[in-house]
């Protein structure tokens, strides 16, 4: 036996391994924000995806009881738990992909702005984590409002030295679900079957999905187009309202999320042509942040596709949603400057020297 298994070693270092399959089981993702209504399903979700070696779960309250359930899953991989602000760093040490959902969700009448004051922080504080100890990382947020969460992540990585805008990423994967789902019951077709670009922001107007790229192409006039893209727009509101202020949206986010964690996971892996929107460092608009569709590769971001030719009822709503996308990116970065600069107050003057 003891031969055998020295030829078996010996035959499996002769014979080349093809890159792909060296990675299959060798990815560590990090959810940030484990314990929160959209964590847990988001974390079971991404427990049953292939080829992840290690899921780490951190939360401000303990996570423990949700590593230990999602272990016991028949799935290969560890699930590990880590708690509070001084664990943060543990958590997405050594990750390929982190995802944050951690923050407060919106309630019924609450400004963006509002959210950013409850929200800004968590954001912040895991950037600055993932530049300290997983420079290397794919850093995703769904935690809102994605508008303005990611110029400030971004501001916080250039601070620290680490920023590489083809690693950081806001999911606006929810705004396509949502789009091919309402697409597909009213052309009575499976929603999986529309393809359908969404572009802009994640909030509001900002949400432009564009019906003149929609395949199948859609069948619905003027006034329909408008109609269902003011839904699309409005569809977080909708949750809201009918959980009677108990939450957002959470079950649908996951969906959208772990859909997302898996096209970075593919693109890590080298498949070719995956291609999702998402809100990212952009030259396509006149706006510092936009989303539009991406193909995904081995470093994040391969390559930016290019806008397509637009109706002019989709140019105007364009022409009035930069505005707003420039806004939120200043508001963003100044929110991002200010706790750095706070940050600078508590870290202690180095000591004097011994003469």
């Amino acid at each position: 036996m003891l031969l055998l298994g020295r030829l078996k070693s010996h035959l499996a270092a002769l014979i080349p391994t093809a890159p792909w399959c060296v990675l299959t089981r060798n990815f560590k993702v990090t959810v940030v924000g484990a314990g929160g209504g959209i964590g847990q399903p988001l974390s079971l979700l991404i427990r049953q995806r292939l080829g992840i070696r290690e899921l780490a779960l951190h939360d401000i309250t303990n996570v423990n009881g949700i590593a230990a359930d999602l272990s016991h899953i028949c799935v290969q991989g560890r699930v590990t738990s880590h708690v509070g602000e001084n664990e943060l760093e543990q958590a997405v040490r050594g990750a390929n992909v982190v995802v944050v959902a951690a923050g407060m969700p919106r309630l019924p009448g609450m400004e963006r702005d509002h959210l950013m004051a409850a929200n800004g922080s968590v954001a912040v504080k895991v950037a600055n984590a993932v530049s300290a100890v997983s420079p290397g990382a794919l850093l995703t947020f769904i935690t809102n409002p994605i508008n303005m969460i990611v110029p400030a992540a971004a501001e916080v990585l250039k601070a620290n030295g680490a920023y590489d805008p083809r690693r950081l990423f806001g999911i606006t994967t929810l705004d396509v679900v949502r789009s091919k789902r309402f697409i597909g019951s009213l052309m009575s077709i499976d929603p999986g079957q529309v393809n359908i670009p969404v572009i802009g922001g994640h909030a509001g107007i900002t949400i432009l999905p564009l019906f003149s790229q929609c395949q199948p192409p859609f069948k619905g006039g003027p006034s329909v187009v408008e109609q269902v893209t003011h839904r699309i727009q409005e569809a977080g509101t909708e949750v809201v309202n009918a959980k009677a202020g108990q939450g957002s949206a959470t079950l649908s986010m996951a969906y959208a999320g772990a859909h997302f964690v898996d096209a970075l996971l593919r693109g890590i892996r080298g498949q070719e042509a995956v291609i999702e929107c998402a809100f990212v460092a952009s030259e396509l608009g006149d706006a510092p942040f936009f989303a539009s569709a991406l193909e995904l590769g081995r470093d994040g971001i391969k390559r930016y596709l290019e806008l397509p030719q637009m109706s002019d009822y989709e140019k105007e709503a364009l022409r009035k949603l930069l505005p707003v996308l420039r806004q939120n990116a200043d508001e963003g970065i100044e929110f991002a400057r200010k706790w750095l600069k706070e940050l600078q107050k508590t870290v202690p003057a180095a000591l004097p020297k011994i003469q």
